[in-house]
C-alpha cells in the first residue's frame, strides 16, 4: 500500500437514475465524463452498487466479470451493452484484508458488474481497462455499518484505488411522473437539498437524515441511499470536503446529484 502521505485518488457518489443514462448524453453525464477526465488513472476500481443488495457484505472475485443487465422493459439496445472490464481476485482479498475483522466474503461466480456499476462507468471509464470489483449493500445491517465501513475503505484511495458509490440520494418509483423529466417535487428537492447539506458540512453525520420530515418518501427502502454512506465514511475518515459534481432530481422522485472527495 502507497505510503500515506500521497495524494488519494478521488472517490465519488454518482447518482445514477435510469439506466438509460448509459447511452445517453446529458448533463449528468457529461459531469461524470469531466470526473473521470479529470482523475489519475486508478489501479482498480473499487464500486459500491445499490443493485447488489444482499445479506452479506461480499465482493466480487473473479478475472472476468460478467457484464450484468439487471433491468426489464427497455430498448434493446441498452440490453446489448457490454463493460468488458477485468476482474481483480488478488485485490478483491486486499479488501477482504483491510476492513477484518469485518466479514467480507469473496464470491467467485455469482455476480458481476450490474448496471447500477456499468451505467456510470462507461462515462467514468468508457475504456473499461482498469480493474473492477464490487462490494456489495449489506441489506441487514443499518446505516452506521456502512458509514464505518466507507470510514475503513478509505485506505485504498491512497494506494490508488477509486472508490465508486451508486445510487440516488432520492429514490422512489412508485412516486415517479413521467411527464416531469427534469423536475423534482418539493419534497424530493427538499431532502436531496439537506443530504447536501450534510455532506458538505459534517459528512458523519448523515444519520440525521434519518429524521427529516421527507425521509420516508424520498428513501422507501434503503437500498440506493446506503451507497451514500460509503463516500460520507471515507470523507469523514479523510477530513477531505465533499463537493458537488452534479445535482438535480428528475421524474419528480428521483435524484441525481452526484458528489466527489478528492
Amino acid at each position: 500500500m502507497a505510503d500515506a502521505s500521497e495524494a488519494a485518488v478521488p472517490a465519488a457518489f454518482i447518482g445514477h437514475g435510469n439506466p438509460m443514462n448509459a447511452l445517453e448524453h446529458n448533463r449528468f453525464t457529461e459531469a461524470w465524463r469531466s470526473f473521470g477526465a479529470s482523475s489519475p488513472r486508478p489501479r482498480a476500481i473499487l464500486a459500491v452498487s445499490a443493485h447488489w443488495y444482499v445479506n452479506a457484505t461480499v465482493v466480487t472475485a473473479m478475472a472476468d466479470p460478467p457484464t450484468i443487465h439487471d433491468f426489464y422493459g427497455f430498448p434493446e439496445e441498452l440490453f446489448a451493452v457490454e463493460y468488458p472490464a477485468p476482474g481483480d481476485p488478488s485485490f478483491a482479498q486486499e479488501v477482504v484484508d483491510l476492513v477484518a475483522p469485518t466479514w467480507v466474503g469473496l464470491d467467485r461466480d455469482s455476480w458481476g458488474i450490474d448496471h447500477g456499476t456499468w451505467s456510470v462507468l462507461a462515462h467514468l471509464w468508457p475504456e473499461a481497462d482498469v480493474p473492477v470489483v464490487q462490494l456489495s449493500v449489506h441489506a441487514s445491517q443499518p446505516l452506521e455499518y456502512h458509514l464505518q465501513l466507507g470510514a475503513a475503505l478509505e485506505p485504498l484511495r491512497r494506494s490508488g484505488v477509486m472508490v465508486v458509490a451508486s445510487g440516488n440520494v432520492v429514490h422512489n418509483l412508485g412516486l415517479i411522473q413521467w411527464g416531469e423529466p427534469d423536475a423534482g417535487a418539493d419534497w424530493a428537492q427538499r431532502f436531496d437539498d439537506a443530504a447536501r447539506d450534510v455532506l458538505t458540512t459534517d459528512p458523519s453525520a448523515l444519520g440525521r437524515l434519518v429524521e427529516h420530515p421527507d425521509f420516508a418518501p424520498s428513501v422507501p427502502t434503503p437500498d440506493h441511499f446506503l451507497p451514500l454512506a460509503y463516500l460520507a465514511g471515507m470523507a469523514a475518515a479523510s477530513g477531505e470536503p465533499v463537493r458537488t459534481l452534479v445535482d438535480g432530481c428528475v421524474m419528480g422522485s428521483l435524484s441525481m446529484t452526484s458528489y466527489a472527495i478528492g
